[in-house]
């Protein structure tokens, strides 16, 4: 029973990075029907925000406490995470859009965009690891053979805590009436007055921003930052969005859960190099069944 609780606790934090990560898709998405491929690199970039206000908060300029530099660096990782995601719709999609390009274009240009990110970490920084600063002193908790960390538990937090926030957003504000106005149909929208740049702006500030806050959640449980490493988890939080209904919050968030309780339980009886072959298989067969995710809902197009 111990070996159980400890693989389900290990699952929700795997999939609470996924679901933070699959969250931002899944906004991006539903407003704009865009996949904004370069979002897994936003979490690295965001990881290395992190990392370097850390840096500079604990060294000997600034020179406070880790506990007061981790409130410090938690918002201003996600602000200023936010502005890379504004400053790649402005450069990178906005001018396809207002120039009326086909949507694989913008596909395209958001692969591209990712490349540019991680390369550009690349030259710039080396290929050299980084280990990112003990910002919070880790506590171990044994509860008879189960082990749990305040890390993992404020991973989970976080996650759940976001999933609230952004569903909250979405269904009861303004920003997210016009949110989903723009997903329905984003041609009448103008003609209501709604300024549909704004609320993709708004759009870009919420996915980015929780895309930096898991790379920092992310940088302080595994502290080894290398530019590629939002490459595979970018990919499959993408994926854990698709298989819960691409567009829909909840299924972003389910589908990062299922895609966590997935992996840790083929690792627990598997050997870890099958891990990504069932996980991807078991994806699939969901997609097979239900091709519009778990909560998605089958759209038609009136011609």
């Amino acid at each position: 029973m111990d070996f159980i609780i400890q693989n389900i606790l290990n699952a929700m934090q795997w999939g609470s990075f996924y679901a933070l990560i699959a969250l931002g898709y899944t906004l991006v998405y539903g407003v704009l029907r865009l996949i904004n491929f370069a979002h897994g690199d936003i979490f690295m970039v965001g990881a290395y925000i992190s990392f370097f206000v850390a840096s500079f908060l604990i060294g000997p300029i600034a020179g406070i406490s880790p506990l007061l530099a981790f409130a410090i660096t938690v918002p201003l990782t996600m602000v200023l995470t936010s502005l890379v995601g504004v400053t790649l719709e402005r450069i990178a999609y906005r001018p396809l859009r207002r120039k009326g390009a086909h949507r694989l274009y913008v596909v395209i240009t958001a692969l591209m965009a990712g490349l540019v990110l991680e390369y550009s970490n690349l030259a710039v920084l080396g290929a050299s690891r980084l280990k990112f600063p003990e910002l919070i002193e880790k506590q171990i908790w044994h509860v008879g053979g189960v082990t749990l960390t305040n890390l993992k538990v404020m991973v989970i937090v976080a996650a759940i805590v976001v999933f609230l926030f952004l569903q909250w957003v979405v269904t009861r504000t303004r920003v997210g009436m016009a949110m989903r106005a723009i997903s329905y149909d984003k041609f009448a929208i103008p003609l209501m007055g709604i300024p549909i740049d704004r609320i993709i702006v708004v759009t870009f500030v919420l996915g980015s921003g929780f895309a930096g806050l898991a790379g920092l959640l992310f940088a302080m449980s595994y502290p080894v930052l290398e530019p590629f490493m939002g490459m595979l988890i970018g990919w499959k939080a993408f994926i854990a969005a698709v298989v819960g209904g691409i567009g829909d919050i909840k299924g972003a968030f389910v589908g990062g859960f299922l895609l966590g309780f997935i992996e840790v339980g083929v690792v627990s009886v598997f050997p870890s190099s099958y891990r990504d072959l069932f996980a991807f298989t078991i994806l699939l067969l969901i997609l097979w069944v239900k091709p519009s995710g778990l909560f998605g809902i089958p759209q038609s197009t009136k011609i």
